[in-house]
């Protein structure tokens, strides 16, 4: 099951693909971006690179890098290790080689040992000579050398298929080469004695500058030694693309590009492809995909205002689009092509569960609703309703059973609730403090105003640096319009979380309330009114509106209010909740109060997930909706769209009004 859920994160992703597929059919020197997936924890950038190895690895050569290792990955190890599995034999290549890089990491390995410079020159091959012998002694080629101090790097995405995992085995192993012994270092000290970053222009010198850097150089020059295998490496490939019965393009995949080491690859990568453009190279070959669930610092603030580069949806993503767009060779964000990895649309959802799951197809609205298609939490809850007690429930026992989902235990990690395994993931590395606050921060609808709201009882001030963090993570609702507002899925983890908490929610609501009461902003007063459970009041307001309001215009109001969320009992099932919130009134006694109030209580279960699992109150909500345009007798026309719209209702893509 966890296999087949975690595969659902690559539906929706064929334009990935496709941008792939077009940047390695490309001829020698054209320029190709640096993608960049970019998305929340378990948005699937993942599912992306298996997908990425599975379909081109066999056919191209490819290299897989994850820079959340346990080990910190310098960039000289990152460069071998690419190195190493792009050297992998494909029967249809020729072998690739790397002269010049594997040069530069010889000679910046081990401190040459000399009481002099003119010496260590003379010195120097021999030395290099034995550093290479004994690391093919060793290890059988001197890349291999890198396998061992960095080889954690390899390993496999979340949820790699065996194709996949055995792909990266192969890359890894397959790789090496022995040179001749003439050959070992043909033409790579000049290329080093002539590179304009490298003052002494003897070949020798040039490495000899190379290895005092690595070894007693000052921050700047180690940087430099970085910069110039770099662009050693990018030279190879260069050189080898040129090559008959050569491979004529490269597939680079990226994993967790946002911790320190993989930001300085893609600084260091970026950099060198800006220096050899305004050089006048033509490009290298490489396709690279990589994958952040963070904003980069060299981007500008998290914000995006001083970037130039505004987020494509992958089902947008082409090289021209990219070519359109891009500013200038002279900047440092010309090869960035950013794309924000989406959430899954109702009919992949659906497409998904019914794959894994198929007994449980019929609850795919349910889930998509639930998690607003956020790949790992459709493989969570998929997780938890693929229990085996789960799989024969229907009806009010079902409803029963999903309203109390959350604390329900996941198969994967025992011990651990649906809601506590979702949030671990999704807030990493968040401290307990900026995760309370979190908690508290939630109950507003706009972040940026519940952290200024909730501020004073926020224990160490949380506030804007909070917001920023959320931000930075991706964890904001992309299809928010104006307002920041929480993704919907961490935003409902949070609220189960408060809810936990009576006083707390309770207290968090009539801080907002009281708020934007004084802002007179009356709706999102009433929505966390009705949050704290004050039905009647609201229910008395709504009344009020009734007959002053145009129609369709209440009807907004309505939605918005009964939007609000509840911590209402799990162990009753909807339509026994509602008949406690709003009690059926005699015949003789319906009011517009009294309907009002079965529409308000109906509505605000149904708008809950986990309040109407299975939308039973659709009917409910509709003849609430009839017997208003009744008692209404005019502008009515709004009222009975309306009751036919719950009476026929059609699940539509999430963001829209109803949802």
């Amino acid at each position: 099951m966890e296999q087949s859920a975690a595969g659902m994160g690559m539906r929706g992703r064929s334009g990935i693909m496709a941008l792939v597929a077009e940047c390695l059919e490309q001829p020698h020197g054209t320029e190709r971006p640096v993608t960049m997936l970019v998305g929340p924890r378990g948005s699937g950038a993942s599912e992306a690179h298996n997908g990425a190895m599975e379909r081109f690895g066999v056919d191209h050569p490819f290299a897989y890098l994850n820079f959340a290792a346990d080990q910190a990955l310098l960039p000289r190890y990152a460069l071998a290790l690419i190195a190493r599995q792009f050297e992998r034999r494909l029967p249809q290549y020729r072998a690739s080689h790397f002269p010049r890089l594997t040069l530069g990491l010889l000679a910046s390995d081990r401190e040459l040992r000399m009481t002099t410079r003119s010496e260590g020159r003379r010195a120097i091959q021999q030395q290099l000579d034995q550093f290479r012998q004994q690391a093919e002694d060793r290890y059988g080629d001197y890349l291999g050398a890198f396998l061992e101090v960095a080889g954690s790097a390899l390993g496999a995405p979340n949820g790699a298929p065996a194709v996949v995992a055995a792909l990266l085995r192969d890359a890894a192993r397959g790789g090496g080469r022995r040179l001749l012994p003439g050959r070992r270092f043909a033409g790579a000290p000049q290329w080093f004695a002539a590179h304009p970053l490298v003052p002494s222009r003897d070949p020798w010198d040039a490495l000899l500058e190379l290895n005092m850097w690595r070894h007693s150089g000052t921050g700047q020059e180690k940087r430099i030694l970085d910069r110039v295998l770099f662009a050693a490496f990018l030279d190879d490939l260069r050189h080898d693309t040129a090559r008959r019965f050569a491979p004529g393009s490269y597939l680079l995949l990226l994993d967790n590009c946002h911790t320190d080491q993989g930001r300085l690859f893609l600084e260091l990568l970026t950099g060198a492809r800006r220096d050899a453009a305004l050089a006048g190279a033509v490009c290298d070959p490489l396709t690279v995909v990589g994958s952040s669930n963070r904003w980069l610092d060299n981007w500008g603030p998290s914000s995006g205002d001083q970037w130039p580069w505004r987020l494509r949806s992958p089902d947008r993503a082409s090289l021209r689009d990219w070519r359109e767009r891009r500013p200038a060779h002279d900047s440092d964000d010309s090869w960035w092509y950013p794309l924000r990895l989406r959430d899954l649309t109702l009919d992949e959802v659906r497409t998904g569960v019914e794959l894994a799951s198929p007994r449980h197809s019929g609850l795919a609205p349910f889930v998509h609703r639930l998690t607003r298609g956020l790949p790992v939490a459709v493989g969570q809850v998929m997780e938890v309703l693929d229990l085996a007690n789960a799989r024969s429930r229907g009806g009010r026992e079902l409803d029963l059973w999903l309203r109390s989902l959350p604390g329900r235990q996941m198969r994967s990690t025992p011990g651990t609730s649906l809601v506590d395994a979702a949030l671990d993931h999704l807030l990493e590395d968040f401290s307990a403090t900026q995760r309370e606050a979190l908690v508290r921060c939630a109950a507003a609808r706009d972040l940026a105003m519940g952290s200024r709201v909730l501020n004073s009882v926020a224990p160490g001030g949380a506030g804007e640096p909070l917001f920023n963090e959320v931000r930075s993570r991706w964890l904001l609702d992309p299809d928010a319009r104006g307002q920041p507002h929480l993704h919907p899925w961490l935003r409902r983890l949070l609220l189960w979380r408060l809810a936990a908490d009576p006083d707390e929610w309770d207290t968090v609501h009539e801080l907002l309330a009281e708020h934007f009461e004084a802002e007179e902003q009356s709706a999102e007063a009433l929505y966390h009114r009705l949050a704290a459970h004050h039905v009647d009041e609201v229910v008395d307001r709504l009344t009020g509106h009734f007959r002053e309001m145009a129609a369709v215009h209440w009807i907004r109001l309505v939605n918005a209010v009964t939007s609000a969320p509840n911590r209402l009992p799990s162990d009753r099932p909807p339509v026994e909740l509602l008949g406690d919130l709003a009690p059926e009134e005699p015949a003789h006694a319906i009011t517009d109060t009294s309907v009002i109030r079965g529409l308000v209580c109906a509505r605000w279960l149904w708008s809950d997930p986990l309040g109407d699992p299975g939308l039973r109150l659709n009917s409910v909500i509709a003849a609430r909706y009839d017997r208003l345009s009744e008692l209404r007798g005019s502008d009515i026309v709004a009222l009975y769209d309306e009751a036919e719209r719950y009476r026929r209702w059609r699940h539509r893509p999430a963001g829209t009004d109803g949802e």
